[in-house]
């Protein structure tokens, strides 16, 4: 499979008793489908992967796998702390027919490049499933730098990166130093990233465009129009920067109540928007003509 194009680090939705909505995820699912997105990732920062217990960890990516019933990849976040929860996750993913898995650093033990080398060594050989590396300095308290990541290529399944830091360097230098070994992905920097040499953009801003941010990098890809790819992006930069702070996952649930999917609040520590920014968000959704809407 072709992993390539603009994929959605999804949102985990909650029913009004806070479970886990499994027909609101598949509904969305479908809609993400519909609007061309190229591929989700469920259990990301996002997904609030680290608010789930076990039980509906499994729950979000079976429902995500079997709605999305191959007609795009499904990467399955199965970051954690300890490498044996990886590897057990990740093991799960597999067995659930995930298409691959993206794995955070383990994000308080600060590992060494020894350590981290040999931490994603052990999953690799624990599965045949492709992994996207996820280098997010701001939430790891670890910065993979392309030095690493780089001798990371050279093991089996770590063949893509999600570089999701504020300096797109990142992705020249990782394509320089790992060629065809390793494709990449940005983060947060997703059309200065495709500039760069990226195939790909795991995107918050997704869950709430994910028409708009697929054909940002469809524009770009290939360098088919990158002025036409600039201008829907520069328009789209207050919702990617609306996104892309603290309120990452209440901001985006806020956005997508105001569009008409109520996806419930986020699970504490976090809390809704503050009545100030909630008004920000409900103006952004004005000003983009935000709005979910299911095909018949």
């Amino acid at each position: 499979m072709k992993f390539r194009g603009t994929y959605t680090v999804m949102i985990t939705p909650y029913d009004s008793e806070g479970r886990v909505d499994v027909q609101g995820l598949r509904r969305f699912t479908d809609w993400q489908i519909a609007q061309g997105i190229a591929g989700l990732i469920p259990l990301g920062s996002t997904g609030e992967f680290l608010s789930l217990t076990d039980d509906e960890r499994t729950l979000v990516a079976q429902t995500v796998i079997e709605q999305a019933a191959g007609r795009v990849p499904v990467f399955i976040g199965t970051g954690a702390e300890n490498t044996y929860d990886v590897i057990r996750y990740s093991q799960e993913a597999e067995k659930l027919g995930a298409d691959g898995v993206m794995i955070i650093p383990p994000f308080y033990s600060t590992p060494t490049d020894d350590e981290l080398f040999v931490h994603y060594r052990r999953i690799s050989d624990a599965i045949g499933l492709p992994i996207m590396l996820y280098n997010n300095p701001a939430t790891a308290n670890v910065d993979m730098k392309p030095e690493l990541v780089a001798r990371l290529s050279h093991i089996d399944n770590c063949c893509l990166i999600k570089e999701s830091t504020m300096d797109v360097t990142r992705v020249r230098d990782i394509i320089r130093l790992c060629g065809d070994r390793l494709s990449v992905f940005g983060g947060i920097m997703g059309f200065e990233s495709f500039l760069e040499g990226a195939i790909g953009w795991v995107a918050v801003a997704s869950n709430v465009a994910p028409h708009v941010m697929s054909e940002i990098f469809n524009l770009c890809d290939d360098y088919k129009d990158i002025g036409k790819a600039r201008e829907m992006y520069f328009r789209h930069v207050p919702l990617i920067q609306f996104v892309g702070g603290q309120g990452y996952v209440s901001g985006t649930k806020a956005l997508l109540k105001h569009m008409g999917f109520d996806v419930g609040g986020p699970r504490a520590p976090r809390l809704p928007l503050p009545a100030e920014d909630d008004a920000r968000a409900l103006q952004i959704v004005r000003d983009l003509d935000l709005r979910f809407e299911e095909s018949a």
